[in-house]
């Protein structure tokens, strides 16, 4: 589909925003299956490797072409399997230390172009005025068309306190916008939190990060200082693209009873069949003074809660919307998260290299797959009164080439869909998504806050519009357009 969004980064952390793994890390090189090699295989590649040596028209390094080889023969399996180099590895564990270097923007490329999806709080970018759906045309003085997003993504990382100049094409500006910035180290805070009016707080986990556990009591502590009688709390995960699984079962652990099973895997070693638990030794936490969660106030496993996702929500926040779901402990409200269902280990070859493959899938405490399918919340609410935006023209993962299947919802891995339809549904969205301001999560304009508000005490909630259904007449099936109301 030519107006989707159809590769995602973030500058400086190089992962896929959208679709970033539930990850864990293994520091062994080699793990052997007992399968005997294919020597017939081998001696091809061998073959293939030496005509490249002798009759290739300039001289190959073997580096490169082991390197080109091994990333080739990883990235085949599955969106979410790559061979990290030097740099990629380096960028992906200050990534989930919540830390990187470059301008602070997530971006996607479309018509050739790199876009702005959304400038990160407080980077340099965000300072500099970048807006969500500006287009960059130029980096420097080189024009981006033409370029792969990942040969942009190399060329807007650098050192820190360096500068890049960026010629932007913005919506209703009729001269392109020129502006220069001072590449930063980037401080990722993954856990937001306030009272947004008296009773009611808002968490905001934007990343699961290595300090994920330790920031969420600390943001539960504050809210319940502030209202030591909490009536409501909405737990948002909107646009959280996922990161380190044990963060993920620790956040759920906040609010589940202790013990009670958050998420297991299943995949083809022994070590990927397990059941992960609701307490610490499953969890990451980097507090020297013992279990942090278990010092948080004893309501905040009864408090009222609504989670909030949509379809940048995946991976760990999947996990994490689906154990609250199941349990039946918070009411899940927005629109269908992202589908992705698979782990991703790290396997370190080198001290400098690795291999992140993906090892299993992971299932919710009722056994549900929400591989190339997603968390379908309870209440469905669109991201604007009047329809959603941005949300319906993001990719999901039964949209990406080579997705793994869902091994448990057959239906699940093909959608039967009208391509007229959809690009006509596509264009309205977009003509939307044009006219809006970037909408800034937790704001009073937060019509979806809002209605987890509404929720939580027990109003009518604006529920989601229902899809237009054409009779065989030709006209509209659905009489009332509006916003239906659920109590």
């Amino acid at each position: 589909m030519s107006s989707k969004l159809k590769n995602f980064g973030l500058i400086g952390l190089g992962i896929i925003a959208g679709v970033a793994g539930s990850m864990q890390f293994d520091a062994m090189a080699q793990k052997n299956a007992g399968a005997p090699l294919p020597v017939e295989e081998l001696r091809q590649l061998a073959d293939v490797f030496g005509l490249i040596k002798s009759d290739y028209v300039e001289p190959v390094e073997d580096k490169k072409l082991i390197t080109e080889a091994i990333s080739g023969m990883v990235a085949s399996l599955d969106p979410h399997s790559a061979y990290l180099d030097k740099k990629a590895f380096k960028e992906l564990r200050e990534g989930t230390q919540g830390k990187f270097v470059g301008l602070g923007i997530e971006v996607g490329m479309e018509d050739g172009y790199v876009k702005v999806i959304s400038p990160i709080e407080d980077s340099p970018a965000y300072k500099a005025g970048l807006k969500a759906g500006d287009l960059i045309t130029r980096l420097d003085t080189t024009p981006v068309k033409g370029m792969t997003l990942e040969e942009a993504v190399k060329r807007m990382r650098g050192e820190p306190n360096t500068k890049i100049t960026l010629t932007i094409a913005r919506k209703d500006e009729d001269k392109p916008i020129i502006v220069t910035i001072v590449r930063q180290e980037i401080r990722v805070q993954s856990v937001k939190a306030k009272v947004v009016e008296p009773g009611y707080g808002w968490v905001r986990v934007s990343q699961f990060q290595e300090p994920t556990v330790d920031d969420l009591a600390k943001k539960i502590s504050m809210i319940y200082a502030q209202e030591p009688n909490l009536k409501g709390l909405v737990l948002d995960l909107r646009n959280d693209p996922g990161g380190l699984l044990p963060s993920a079962i620790g956040v759920a652990a906040a609010f589940l009873p202790k013990d009670v099973s958050v998420v297991s895997t299943n995949g083809q070693l022994p070590d990927s069949k397990q059941t992960f638990y609701a307490r610490r030794d499953f969890y990451a936490t980097r507090s020297a003074s013992g279990d942090v969660l278990a010092k948080l106030p004893e309501a905040v496993k009864k408090v009222p809660m609504v989670v909030l996702i949509n379809a940048g929500s995946a991976s760990a926040s999947e996990i994490v919307a689906g154990a609250l779901q199941d349990y039946k402990r918070a009411t899940i409200m927005g629109t269908q998260s992202f589908g992705k269902g698979s782990v991703q280990t790290i396997r370190q070859l080198t001290a400098d290299t690795a291999v992140k493959l993906t090892t299993a899938r992971y299932y919710t405490p009722n056994n549900r797959s929400i591989q190339a399918k997603g968390i379908v919340p309870d209440v469905m609410v669109d991201e604007y009164a009047d329809g959603d935006g941005l949300n319906g023209l993001r990719l999901h993962e039964a949209d990406l080439q080579k997705h793994l299947s869902n091994d448990k919802d057959k239906s699940a891995n093909v959608a039967e869909r009208n391509p007229l339809d959809e690009l006509e549904e596509e264009q309205r969205m977009a003509a939307l998504a044009k006219k809006r301001k970037p909408l800034e999560f937790g704001s009073k304009e937060d019509f979806q806050l809002a209605q987890a508000l509404n929720q939580l005490k027990g109003l009518p909630v604006q529920v989601a519009k229902a899809p237009k259904v054409e009779n065989k007449n030709g006209s509209n099936g659905n009489k009332d357009e509006k916003a239906g109301e659920k109590k």
